[in-house]
């Protein structure tokens, strides 16, 4: 079959590191860790599990930050490479296993890409204890080989399809699944909008684990498929207070006024405004920045976690305010930390989805995020600005790097297509 594959070696990091300011040849061409082609295709390992045939799958910014090197190295010891990319995927059912009940052929699912205990083939009291608390987004055993067999070998170390060697993920014609991993999508939600459901997710989990809100104003921070989910996942898990979004571009903003943001600022003045709008006062140190006291948002999600963003949070936060992580921040260099401490700050990183507590049940964030993407009628549809075919994978990670000059927010690979 043929997909979009990436190795990690010393050669292609040293010239991505040192060329790719210069030439995205150094991070998605010819001089890369990136090869378009023919790749093996996993038999199915095990009866509960299902074949599949790739109808979309999304760029992430994590992807375009592994390519680039630009991502912290300590997640490596939990992926494994050469790998097929791509962990954002709407796909259709080709063959089940015998042991399959939840799927049948010829249904379109999303695919949830976290790999759990249940998937590496451990059971019972083997399974970790993230996995057995419904949050395998976390599983404990992803830095060891599992106990299933693919094709003859152990299935190999990693977190996520589109970081494992074992597992292809969805920049390809075709991936195996377990059972677990796939919810059906219904017949009236279009495939751009089913494509979204992973990244929905993410801002989903996040929100829910945020509850009970405040009665302050919410500040999110970011303009991307995560910031923008988070936005409407606030409002369809009832927030119904001032929710202030910061975007940097004007088609964002119009997106997230759609999805529900109050008020929509640019990061700067505008940002600084929104803040003193809530009765902080500013002063200035001998040396350093502006700090605030007063008012401030009790509830922050950075969505960036870059060094100005998580800086932001750190001053723009109210006393005992919370501060919600989802922009895979990394490595910051001279990072203050000094009001986490002074101002009784909780600081709480979310990654990926889980099992949630829901109008009285437990549910998992994919199917919570897919039902409140029916019954709202979100126009979530816009987020998606290019697809294309998987053979002009250059020209879609381009597009998706350079969102300034594309204008890009959501990127999709179509292996239907071309």
């Amino acid at each position: 079959m043929r997909a979009v594959s990436f190795n990690v070696t010393i050669p292609s990091f040293l010239i991505g590191k040192g060329l790719g300011g210069l030439t995205e040849s150094a991070i998605f061409g010819g001089l890369s860790g990136v090869r378009f082609g023919e790749v093996s295709e996993p038999s199915l390992p095990a009866g509960d599990w299902v074949r599949l045939e790739i109808l979309k799958a999304g760029i992430c910014g994590t992807d375009i930050g592994t390519l680039t090197f630009k991502a912290s190295p300590a997640m490596e010891p939990f992926g494994s490479f050469p790998a097929v990319l791509g962990h954002e995927i709407l796909a259709r059912v080709l063959e089940v296993g015998p042991g399959v009940h939840s799927v049948e052929t010829g249904q379109r699912v999303a695919v949830d890409p976290m790999i759990s205990c249940t998937m590496r083939g451990f059971e019972g009291d083997a399974r970790c204890h993230s996995c057995t608390a419904g949050l395998h987004c976390t599983c404990e055993r992803s830095g060891e080989e599992g106990a299933l067999m693919v094709d003859g070998a152990a299935l190999q170390r990693g977190a996520t399809i589109g970081y494992h060697a074992s597992l292809p993920g969805g920049w390809a014609e075709r991936m195996i699944a377990h059972q677990s991993q796939l919810f059906v999508v219904d017949d009236g939600m279009n495939d751009r909008t089913a494509a979204l459901i992973e990244p929905l997710a993410v801002g989903m989990h996040a929100v829910l684990g945020s509850r009970p809100f405040s009665d302050g104003p919410v500040l999110v921070i970011g303009s991307g498929p995560i910031a923008l989910g988070t936005i409407w996942a606030l409002r369809t898990a009832g927030y119904q207070g001032e929710l202030v979004a910061q975007i940097k571009r004007g088609h964002e903003a119009e997106i997230a006024r759609g999805l529900g943001a109050s008020t929509v600022v640019s990061p700067g003045d505008e940002a600084r405004q929104a803040l003193v709008d809530t009765g902080a006062s500013a002063y200035m140190p001998i040396v350093g920045d502006e700090v605030y006291a007063g008012g401030g948002f009790p509830l922050i999600f950075d969505c960036v976690g870059s060094r100005h963003t998580v800086k932001q949070c750190l001053r723009y936060a109210s006393p005992r305010g919370r501060i919600v992580m989802l922009g895979c921040a990394a490595e910051i260099p001279k990072l203050d930390l000094t009001f986490v401490w002074a101002r009784e700050l909780d600081v709480k990183g979310y990654v990926g989805y889980g099992i949630e507590d829901w109008r009285g049940q437990r549910v998992h964030t994919f199917q919570i995020t897919h039902d409140m993407l029916l019954e709202s009628g979100a126009p979530v549809e816009p987020m998606v600005t290019h697809v294309y075919p998987l053979g002009q994978y250059r020209d879609a990670l381009s597009t998706a790097a350079n969102r300034r000059r594309t204008g890009s927010i959501k990127v999709l690979l179509d292996p239907t297509a071309g």
